[in-house]
Order: structure tokens, then C-alpha cells, then sequence
């Protein structure tokens, strides 16, 4: 179908929508980009993408002005929660031949996205139907306009409406942990991915270029604190390492809780699901941003090849399928190392941690 006039809605223009948008666009296709949301300045948070990430985006012919944000991570260091060494990962061999790991503020990424979807988002467009047609879908939204579409596409996050609306699916299931996101200048020297793990509980910073370190830290529970960055300082605050000097530089952090989705099926007549309306994770892996991505490339490949949207409906999901479940048991598989108590858990990392920790990844090293 490549260069047809298919008509194409993108529901939500995070990094799965803009990126669906870019792809589709390189194969020919105009689609239209909506957002509930009005326009505003991305908060000052950061991104870390492994390898995969990176081949995605050259996928995208995109890598080119990525390449020149935030800072190439080469290591990744994990310490116990004194800050004692456990095992390291050699991020170069791992995803030699498939892409550098680079670390980044997210909105820097999301402004290279929004210019490569063209620009024109439509924002404070909240859809509030979506009704299968004979060859396609009829869409309404909350301000009365209608549009119809041969294909619709939810990109809209773990909490997506499109899911809901095309019955694929409910609320998400929480994930069970409270994550904490900053981000530092002028913190303590720090080069590597450097993650400190405690008992149900870690902190990770990364530098992301310009001085700057991106702070992530989570512990498990379902409640939100009143005061989140005093909660943070109680639970690290024993903690070595990096983690004193950030503690005490860190004026703000955003909170959060994780969400988990798993769905029969992404897709309903012509109403598609992709990124995190489709399969979110926890980010243990940090693998959301690499999944979206790859989504979009594989999306526009299959549409492509196909001889109509429902053949490559089924094809970009039976492509995609076997490495998110990937994704998400290996990072069961993480999370449930933080349940295993340090006496037990950390002598194992420091003899087997390395070889463990890049298994992980070892369908995503391979093509997509």
C-alpha cells in the first residue's frame, strides 16, 4: 500500500505517535496527529535508550540530530546500596553492531520527533468514539467533529481512551512501585549509567549531557506521598555512592506510580494499539521508548508490504508480540530481584550479575 491515499489517525502525540507519524510519513502517508492536551513545554525529566532504541531511529532517519543530544553511555555500573560494586555490563559489546546507548532530556528527544511528524499536532483533541465502518472507522471527538478514517491508530499511553472505546481493553493494572524523577546541574561527578539497589527499593542517576544527571528512583507500593521529595530522602537517604550529594541537591522530583499492560489483542476492526496503550511495562528495562519506536518502524513496514490495513494488522502484531512479552518477563524478572533479600541477592550479582543483566537483552540485540 505503500504511496496510497490511505487515510490515517494518530491518537496522542507522545513518543509512539509522533514516532508512528514520522514512519508513516517515509512511506508515503500523510496521517493526522491529535492530542487531548493543549501544547506546553515537556518537563525536565530525562530518557535513558539503549542500543535498540538507537536502530530504531536510524530506521527512522532520525538518529542524525539525536546523535547530537545528551551523552553516549558506554557502562553501566550496579552497586549495592552502600555504594559497594556488584557487576558492571559493557554496554559497547553488548549492542555492538545494533547502536550505541545514549541518555537524554526527554523533551529534547520529543521536539526531534514532533519535527520529524511534520509539526502539525492538533491539539485539545479528545476523542470520545470511535464506531467500525464498513471499510474503515468513524471518529468523533469531545468538540463535536467528526472524521472518518480507513485506519486509527491509540498511541495514547498506558492509560489510553482509544482502548477503552474500542473494547481492547480496561484500565491498566498497577505495576506495584512509586518512582521518583529529577533531574540535577552541578551534581556530583558521575560518567556511567550507575544504578544503587537496596531491599525493594533503588536509585539510578545518568548523566544526560551539559552537566546534568537524570535521577530515577523507585520502591515498591501503590500510594502516592504528600511530600515526595522528603519521602525520597527517607529512603535513600542512608544510602552511598552518588546518592548523598544528589540528595542534597535535588530541589524537585516528579512521582509517579508504574503501570503494567497485557491485552489479548491490539488491535479491532481498523482501531490499532501501539507503544504503551499496548504492552506498558515497569522501566526496569528501560525499554519503553525502544518499544515505541520499534512499533512505528515495524507499523510502517507492514503496511507497506501488505495488500490491505487488515493483513498488516495481523502482520505487525504477530511481529511484535514475541519481543514485548519479552520485554515485559524480563522485567518481572528484574523487579523480582529487588524482593530477594541483599544477603542473598548481592553475592550472586557479584559473581553472576554482568552475565544475567545482559541476557535481558538478548532478543532485542537481534533484528526486529
Amino acid at each position: 500500500m505503500r504511496g496510497s491515499a490511505l487515510r490515517v489517525l494518530v491518537v496522542g502525540a507522545g513518543i509512539a505517535g509522533l514516532a508512528v507519524a514520522r514512519a508513516l510519513r517515509m512511506a508515503g502517508l500523510r496521517p493526522d496527529v491529535t492530542e487531548k492536551l493543549p501544547p506546553a513545554e515537556r518537563g525536565d525529566t530525562g530518557l535513558y535508550l539503549p542500543g535498540n532504541a538507537e536502530r530504531a531511529l536510524r530506521r527512522l532517519d532520525l538518529d542524525g540530530p539525536v546523535g547530537r543530544l545528551g551523552q553516549v553511555i558506554h557502562r553501566q555500573r550496579f552497586l549495592d546500596a552502600a555504594g559497594a560494586p556488584l557487576c558492571e555490563v559493557d554496554l559497547d559489546a553488548l549492542w555492538a553492531g545494533v547502536g550505541s546507548c545514549r541518555a537524554l532530556p526527554r523533551r529534547e528527544l520529543h521536539r526531534v520527533l514532533l519535527t520529524g511528524a511534520g509539526g502539525a499536532v492538533r491539539h485539545g483533541a479528545e476523542v470520545s468514539s470511535v464506531e467500525p465502518l464498513p471499510a474503515g472507522v468513524g471518529v468523533t471527538f469531545t468538540d463535536g467533529t467528526t472524521g472518518e478514517y480507513d485506519l486509527v491508530v491509540g498511541a495514547d499511553g498506558p492509560r489510553s481512551s482509544v482502548r477503552a472505546l474500542a473494547a481492547l481493553g480496561g484500565p491498566p493494572r498497577p505495576a506495584g512501585q512509586v518512582v521518583y524523577r529529577g533531574v540535577l546541574r552541578d551534581g556530583p561527578p558521575v560518567r556511567d549509567w550507575t544504578a544503587l539497589l537496596g531491599q525493594r527499593s533503588g536509585f539510578l542517576v545518568v548523566p544526560i549531557g551539559a552537566g546534568r544527571l537524570y535521577c530515577y528512583a523507585d520502591e515498591a507500593g501503590d500510594i502516592l506521598p504528600a511530600d515526595p521529595l522528603r519521602r525520597l530522602r527517607e529512603i535513600f537517604g542512608g544510602y552511598g555512592g552518588p546518592v548523598p550529594e544528589v540528595l542534597a541537591a535535588l530541589d524537585h522530583v516528579d512521582v509517579g506510580l508504574t503501570d503494567e499492560v497485557e491485552l489479548g489483542r491490539w488491535f479491532h476492526g481498523r482501531v490499532l494499539l501501539v507503544g504503551d496503550a499496548a504492552h506498558a511495562t515497569a522501566p526496569s528495562l528501560s525499554q519503553g521508548a525502544a518499544m515505541a519506536l520499534e512499533d512505528a518502524v515495524v507499523l510502517a513496514e507492514s503496511l507497506a508490504a501488505a495488500g490491505d490495513v487488515d493483513s498488516a494488522l495481523l502482520a505487525y502484531e504477530s511481529r511484535r508480540r514475541p519481543r514485548t512479552r519479552w520485554v515485559r518477563d524480563r522485567t518481572r524478572d528484574r523487579n523480582r530481584t529487588r524482593d530477594v533479600p541483599p544477603a542473598l541477592r548481592d553475592p550472586l550479582l557479584r559473581g553472576r550479575g554482568g552475565r544475567i543483566f545482559r541476557e535481558h537483552y538478548r532478543l532485542l540485540v537481534g533484528p526486529l
